[in-house]
């Protein structure tokens, strides 16, 4: 992937998009096509580059959709009194007027170019063999449906596009697109990864920041424990949750993954340092560089000008810039206390995760704060670049998974083995019999996995659909659940991310640009209406 940039023009001159024709913006004019290009395999990798660049500047999206709404972050003001970000996706203040995330998140954009990659490569591109036309087409069918089930995961049934759509009329209802049920999706979902998986073979070279074998493992594990957990009605065509078959297919991939060139670095910060890209624990990273582009970990980070000489350790000393931000920082993210507090001091992920502050040295009159540090890229001179890679697949979420999906085979023991696994890393010496998780049942095992990836993961995009996925004693989603929640303030009450009312937003709003640019979604004077139920 260090070779991205180079490839970047190249990649993206095949295609020029047709913007503001539908809503799925799926319009190119296919300059891709006229024979001046897909004449040899150097020009294949230059586009499979693309499609890598194209997925990093997606990068922040699994934080929107599949953090923000997990109850963790601060809603309105960040310490030094920035408003923050994303305030009515955090507030789970969705609305058909207020969506948070409109045109599909954006993702159909980057599904076209991957459209026009398999096209070309599976149907043209006479110069492959079998195995090298596979090659390329595996990493293809994995980038394409973990796209499709960032989509799957948010809004349920989406328009489900597979080809290169070329605009040869005026008539746009001809390229009007409906919402195929969920129940089709989860049905492409898999049959895509299976695809992906069918194409790599035996290959198993790994880079990881391209997509390999192992990623496609990774997706295929999460995909087919989404579909064992959760019923996805969203009025068009409800997928009811499959259960323990499809709880053994993601352990199959699970162990694919395990068995893999990966282990869990002693050193919890060192996962996250730019100094350390394509670590042992990594299996999808993307790629930045100070010289290319760089993360948007600003977001974490205090305003070293309203913050430095202003704010105070635990003890109660003025801390300058501690950090060594260098002036940066925009701080518009911001970890609430409850959470920060609920790791372990001895924990050394807090320490890695979070520098913690206040606003007064006086321990009876101050407002608590935190920097999340994951994202936080090196200093070099007077510059700091944020230049961290953002990770998609890792070990320990591997593991955790498979805490998970043990616990929905009733293996309670080996749930807790895998639990054990995260914590002996986590305590490092500090690891006992007293942070030990022992076995338990189902609920109590499903709550404490869902702990440790808090705890793991955050700032990865992962809490909120974790609490849409995992479940309580009854079998709710534990977005429902007091317990699964972190009161907004210390030592309050915890109330949970939804109330039971609420269960319609378990999936996204579509917006309105959306329905008013495809009749086949939302045309009321012919009865159509495709809007999620509840909205």
């Amino acid at each position: 992937m260090k070779k991205i940039f180079s490839y970047i023009a190249i990649a993206v001159s095949g295609i020029v998009a047709f913007s503001g024709c539908n809503a799925l913006d799926l319009s190119p004019i296919d300059f891709a096509a006229s024979g001046n290009y897909w004449q040899n395999e150097a020009q294949v990798e230059s586009e499979y580059y693309g499609l890598m660049t194209h997925m990093r500047g997606m990068y922040n999206y699994p934080f929107v959709l599949g953090e923000v709404r997990g109850g963790t972050l601060k809603q309105n003001a960040t310490i030094e009194g920035v408003s923050t970000s994303y305030q009515t996706i955090a507030r789970n203040a969705l609305s058909k007027d207020d969506t948070g995330v409109s045109n599909w998140a954006g993702y159909y954009g980057r599904i076209l170019q991957v459209n026009n990659f398999i096209e070309q490569v599976r149907d043209h591109c006479e110069f492959f063999d079998e195995s090298g036309r596979n090659y390329w087409l595996a990493r293809a069918y994995g980038i394409r449906a973990y796209y499709y089930f960032m989509l799957y995961r948010t809004y349920g049934g989406v328009p489900l596009e597979e080809d290169v759509v070329l605009f040869k009329t005026n008539q746009l209802d001809e390229y009007y697109k409906a919402r195929s049920g969920a129940a089709d999706i989860m049905a492409f979902l898999k049959e895509e990864i299976g695809r992906s998986e069918t194409a790599f073979g035996s290959d198993r070279s790994f880079d990881p920041h391209e997509w390999s074998y192992y990623a496609t493992e990774m997706l295929k594990a999460q995909i087919y424990l989404w579909a064992a957990k959760v019923t996805t009605d969203d009025g068009i065509g409800k997928f009811t949750a499959t259960g323990a078959a499809d709880l053994n297919t993601a352990k199959s991939a699970l162990q694919n993954v395990l068995g893999g060139p990966f282990q869990l670095l002693d050193d919890y910060a060192s996962i996250f340092s730019a100094g350390n890209k394509g670590n042992k624990e990594e299996i999808l990273a993307l790629f930045f560089s100070k010289d290319e582009t760089t993360n948007a970990g600003t977001q974490f980070v205090y305003q070293a000008a309203i913050w430095c000489n202003s704010f105070y350790d635990e003890d109660g000393n003025l801390l300058g810039d501690p950090l060594d931000l260098k002036g940066g920082g925009m701080h518009r993210d911001e970890y609430i206390e409850s959470f920060v507090k609920s790791y372990d001091k001895t924990d050394q992920r807090r320490a890695a995760t979070f520098h913690e502050c206040y606003s007064s040295a006086d321990p009876a009159d101050r407002v608590f704060g935190s920097a999340m540090l994951k994202y936080m890229g090196h200093t070099e001179g007077s510059n700091r670049y944020y230049d961290s890679d953002v990770i998609i697949f890792r070990l320990s979420d591997a593991i955790l998974m498979m805490a998970e999906v043990e616990n929905g085979l009733g293996n309670q023991g080996a749930a807790a083995n895998y639990i054990n696994q995260i914590r002996k890393r986590a305590y490092g010496s500090n690891y006992s019999s007293e942070v030990e998780f022992k076995s338990a049942d189902f609920a109590t095992t499903e709550l404490a996995i869902l702990r440790e990836r808090d705890k793991e993961l955050v700032g990865e995009g992962t809490r909120w659909f974790d609490l849409v996925r995992m479940h309580d004693a009854s079998g709710n989603p534990l977005a429902f659940s007091a317990a699964a929640a972190y009161p907004e303030t210390l030592g309050g009450t915890a109330t949970p991310v939804l109330s039971s009312s609420e269960k319609y937003k378990l999936l996204w709003p579509i917006d309105v640009n959306v329905k008013n640019g495809d009749k086949l979604i939302y045309d009321p004077a012919n009865g159509i209406d495709q809007q999620n139920p509840g909205y």
